[in-house]
């Protein structure tokens, strides 16, 4: 999505975009709107090309370029552990010890390496980018750490999910938890959710965010079951919003904490979160036997290999018929007594 608009002034085409914090101005030479918005994106490109190899600036640029994807919300936070050590350095002079200084420090303060993963795969990203466009002759090779080993399974058990509803001290809390599991979704895509994406008559429930017109993880078009809809007609009839899950008016900035409330006033020592709660449906689809398309889909996964890494384990049918071709059907029992 360009960060640019095509505008007037005195009667000729001009690109209006931000630079530096600053709006400017760039007069087209386009005689129609037509010809305005067909040569734009190239000269927009132009404007904002960087001008230095410096990280800080193919980093903004990059941004810019990925105006309205999900990764950009995370790299707020991921630049804010990488400007002091490579803003200033010119990309392609960034080498192994780099990464690996960088690594040794943000350790001793107690940074896991799946957050390393991220932060420096993030640069990686800017880097390989800034190559494909020409902005650096080539994206040197950025060490990371390994990827960190599963953590063990965390999934709530179906009466768990039950105690969890049923604690909810809120009723958005309460509403919060229903949808998350018998959607699957996102808390993001959950609390963006508005009223306009859930369709009562075909029961169906849009997760997908007009706004973003690029995919975007985890969202996808999915039923409204039973259990949902009751509770979304009683929320419904009380609304002062737009957006389902409401507080005073406003969209919910966060669900952790009223879910880990409710987990302790259920006794569920798990740990819980949106993400649990969409893991835990996935396991309980899996565990029905529901086939790995299906819950990819469900899931809003692009790739169904992802879904069976995952999930395939929960399968009754896991492996099932590859055991069965080791299988000694004439040994019998191996409990017997023996004699000599």
């Amino acid at each position: 999505m360009s960060s640019y608009r095509i505008g007037k002034l005195n009667g000729r085409f001009v690109l209006v975009f931000d630079a530096g914090g600053k709006r400017r101005r760039f007069r087209l030479n386009a005689k129609d709107a037509r010809e305005a918005y067909r040569v734009a994106p190239g000269i927009f490109a132009e404007l904002t090309r960087p001008t230095s190899k410096k990280v800080k600036d193919l980093w903004y640029a990059f941004v810019q370029d990925r105006v309205g994807r999900a990764v950009t919300v995370t790299m707020i936070h991921t630049w804010k552990a990488l400007k002091d050590r490579f803003s200033e350095m010119d990309a392609d002079a960034i080498t192994v010890a780099d990464c690996r200084a960088h690594m040794a420090e943000r350790r001793k303060i107690g940074i896991k390496d799946g957050t390393l993963l991220t932060e420096l795969g993030h640069l990686r990203m800017v880097l390989r980018w800034a190559e494909k466009h020409k902005l650096i002759d080539r994206a040197p090779h950025i060490e990371r750490p390994p990827q960190p080993r599963p953590k063990e399974d965390k999934h709530l058990t179906r009466d768990e999910m039950r105690r969890l509803i049923e604690n909810a001290s809120f009723p958005h809390v309460r509403l919060a938890g229903i949808l998350l599991y018998t959607t699957a979704a996102r808390s993001a895509a959950l609390r963006r959710l508005t009223w306009d994406r859930c369709d009562f008559e075909r029961e169906q429930i849009d997760l997908r965010e007009p706004a973003i017109n690029r995919p975007h993880k985890g969202r996808a078009i999915v039923p409204m079951l039973r259990t949902a809809k009751a509770a979304l007609r009683e929320a419904r009839a009380g609304a002062i919003s737009s957006y389902v899950i409401e507080w005073g008016g406003k969209p919910v900035g966060s669900l952790k904490r009223g879910l880990k409330r409710a987990a302790a006033r259920a006794g569920i020592e798990k740990p819980v979160s949106p993400h649990v709660l969409r893991h835990s449906a996935a396991v309980h689809m899996a565990e029905d036997d529901v086939a790995m398309e299906k819950i990819a889909q469900f899931l809003g996964h692009s790739n169904v290999n992802t879904t069976r890494k995952i999930y395939a384990r929960f399968s009754p049918s896991y492996l099932k018929d590859a055991a069965a071709a080791l299988e000694f059907d004439d040994l019998g029992s191996m409990n017997r007594k023996s004699t000599t």
